[in-house]
């Protein structure tokens, strides 16, 4: 049977084929895109069948061909870190070398005196070298691996030599070695101890929000126009200085501008310089501030004994100093702020025994170069911790020499300032503590001043500051026994204000991590356990650390820093304890000013409209310009700076060094990485690359 004729169909084919032409020929591009589609979509794609191996070799060797690939990659990329790395060390090993060469050639021609804590060094040194070649002897004779025995071995031969020091080492250098490990350790885990209480005490403090409050407020009754100016107690500002070229200014300056009744304060500018040029600038300043109304005079000694001490012992003879109740003592380059008086005197007022308000220290530099960034955290922790917690718990520390304000009465009943030590601060401060006086710290009056930027003047004021604390406790202790404090501050003194804290901190830093350890890898029949090492001294520096927490980054090179520096702390502590020549040597801390001009800048436009009113006549420009070109004149003429060579720093990273190569023999791996990174630390402090840079 035919199938019956679609009418549909042909109706609709007749319409499409009346369309535009354009249309259809669009229309034609889709249809025919569509259709290759639709062909596609259809297509089946019949390959001959393979068997299941022969598919899977196939796949094995596209695997293999894209692994061949991605391992060559992998490959060139660790060669080029490689080479990186390589052309890293070299580059720094090859500068490191062109500056060693540089301040060799630049060191003193002539003989230098060696001292006798530098030849002991230099002795350990020799000695370390010797030990490492026998060791290496050994080593490559498989001796470590089977030790010989003096039974079998002939009396001249080699391996009998190293026969008999192995049973001397183990009968007799081990225990004693082991012995004094043990001691050292013990004092360490007391002073780790004492780190961690001081810790907790602040903390204590912190979460408590305990601070000292004073009776009055000068700043809100000045305000509220109930203070008068007699009702301001008699306030004197002494500034000793020596040879303070570069912060005279910024010193004299910030003291002038007190927010203080001018009838009411006194300024003692105490110049010990022996620079007529220096003297003649600071003369000038003075003499600029007495015309603006400042009660202000310039004091020169003749005899200048004493140092600071006699400088402010002096100062304190003068007659009309008895119609003063405070004295306020500030070093050159301290600029306290405007209202410093204001915020430290009010602390005085209903405590008659109160004799020191200290405040806390600010640096205008701290972010300058490495050292001063590692000395900040040091300070921090100082003041943070050490000042708070002892003022708060009992009312007694160091003062600090500078940014305190002192009853001028307390001074006179522990004696005055005296000039048998270089510490003539902490000094007072025990005296005046026997007397029965207490202090108070306040942490959050700061007063800025400048960080020592170079090795050099770091190193010599921690010389300064380690060896005075035992000249002291030598003079004071039979004071300490006899006094009539209690027990409990008797023994706060003795066992931790000085010994602790001032003898056998540098002692055993110095001896455990500079002679013990180095020690130990030649002698390993004495064990210095890894956990002191590495664990107490990273949870140590993590503690010391915490009050300038923005300084997390620098932890490791604190810790190593921290023991390089014990070398001059252990130096200055033998020198102070046994009275040797060095101990009583005083070199001015020296300063860059940093912060002079624009603070000098904001002060004198603060204070030109109070001038202006008052009808001061400020002192001529021209003068002023004339005194700072002779100032930079003479800056020009002055001594040439340069790097140095610091020969007990070099010996011992040479000791370091020479100890890991051994520890390496051993396969001591926590101890072998720490001395080599502790005597390349000690290597780029011998060749001065830690703080200012001199070209």
């Amino acid at each position: 049977m035919s199938r019956p004729p679609n009418y549909e169909f042909q109706e609709w084919w007749n319409k499409q084929r009346s369309k535009d032409p354009a249309d259809d020929h669009h229309h034609h591009h889709l249809s025919s895109s569509s259709a290759s589609e639709d062909f596609r979509l259809l297509t089946v794609n019949i390959h001959t069948p393979a068997s299941p191996i022969t598919s899977a070799a196939a796949a094995a060797e596209k695997d293999r061909s894209r692994s061949a690939r991605q391992l060559s990659w992998i490959y060139l990329l660790k060669l080029h870190k490689i080479a990186n790395s390589v052309a890293f060390v070299t580059n720094g090993f090859i500068t490191l070398l062109r500056t060693a060469n540089r301040r060799i050639a630049t060191s003193p021609s002539g003989p230098r005196s060696e001292s006798k804590f530098y030849r002991i060094i230099k002795l350990f040194l020799i000695l370390s070298v010797f030990l490492l070649s026998i060791e290496l002897v050994a080593y490559f004779r498989g001796w470590h691996f089977s030790p010989p025995t003096l039974e079998s071995e002939v009396e001249i031969s080699v391996k009998y030599v190293y026969a008999k020091w192995l049973e001397i080492r183990v009968n007799y250098l081990g225990p004693l070695l082991q012995s004094l490990t043990n001691a050292c350790i013990v004092l360490f885990l007391i002073q780790s101890v004492d780190r961690l209480v001081l810790v907790l005490g602040c903390f204590y403090i912190k979460i408590r929000g305990l601070r000292p409050v004073a009776e009055m407020d000068y700043k809100q009754d000045a305000e509220n126009g109930a203070l008068n100016a007699d009702y301001y107690p008699m306030v004197m500002v002494q500034i000793p200085m020596c040879n303070e070229r570069e912060v005279y200014q910024q010193s004299i300056a910030a003291v002038c501008v007190q927010d203080w009744p001018r009838e009411r304060m006194l300024v003692q500018i105490l110049d010990d310089s022996d620079d007529a040029d220096v003297q003649n600038l600071i003369k000038a300043e003075v003499h600029k501030w007495q015309q603006r109304g400042v009660h202000i005079i310039y004091r020169h000694r003749l005899i200048r004994t004493g140092y600071k001490a006699g400088n402010l012992k002096s100062a304190m003879n003068c007659e009309y100093v008895k119609n003063y109740e405070f004295v306020a003592i500030f070093d050159a380059d301290f600029q306290p702020a405007p209202d410093f008086l204001k915020s430290t005197v009010p602390y005085f007022k209903g405590k008659d025994d109160l004799a020191l308000v200290q405040t806390r220290w600010a640096f205008v530099n701290k972010e300058e170069n490495l050292l001063t960034r590692l000395q900040n955290i040091n300070l921090a922790f100082h003041f943070e911790v050490e000042q708070q917690v002892n003022g708060w718990f009992i009312n007694f520390f160091g003062f600090n020499g500078t940014a305190g304000v002192w009853r001028i009465k307390a001074l006179e009943d522990c004696g005055g300032w005296l000039e048998r030590t270089t510490v003539e601060d902490m000094d007072i401060a025990v005296r005046a503590h026997l007397c029965g006086w207490k202090f108070i710290y306040l942490n959050d009056v700061k007063c800025l001043c400048e960080l020592p930027e170079s090795y050099e003047a770091y190193k010599k004021q921690q010389h300064r500051w380690h060896s005075g604390p035992m000249q002291l406790f030598r003079l004071c202790f039979y004071d300490i026994l006899h006094s009539k404090v209690s027990v409990f501050k008797k023994a706060n003194l003795i066992f931790l204000f000085f010994l602790l804290r001032k003898l056998i901190l540098p002692f055993y830093s110095f001896t455990l991590f500079c002679i013990i350890l180095p020690l130990t890898m030649f002698m390993p029949e004495a064990q210095l356990p890894f956990w002191v090492v590495c664990y107490i001294p990273g949870l140590v520096s993590i503690l010391n650390i915490l009050p300038s927490p923005q300084s997390f980054p620098f932890i490791v090179p604190y810790l190593l820093f921290e023991n390089t520096m014990s070398v001059t702390k252990f130096n200055a502590m033998i020198s102070g304890l046994f009275q040797l020549g060095s101990s009583y040597e005083w070199i001015v801390t020296k300063k860059l000013g940093r912060s002079s001009e624009a603070d000098l800048v904001a002060i004198m436009g603060n204070e030109s409209t109070p001038l202006m009113e008052s009808g001061v006549h400020k002192s001529s420009s021209e003068s002023g310009l004339a005194e700072l070109n002779k100032l930079e004149m003479n800056k020009k003429m002055g001594k040439k700076k340069r790097n140095r060579l610091y020969r007990k720093e070099l010996a011992l990273s040479f000791i370091l060094l020479t100890a890991s190569v051994r520890s390496l023999l051993s396969a001591q791996g926590i101890h072998f990485y720490f001395l080599l990174f502790q005597g390349v630390t000690f290597l780029i402090v011998g060749l001065d690359l830690i703080g200012e840079q001199v070209s």
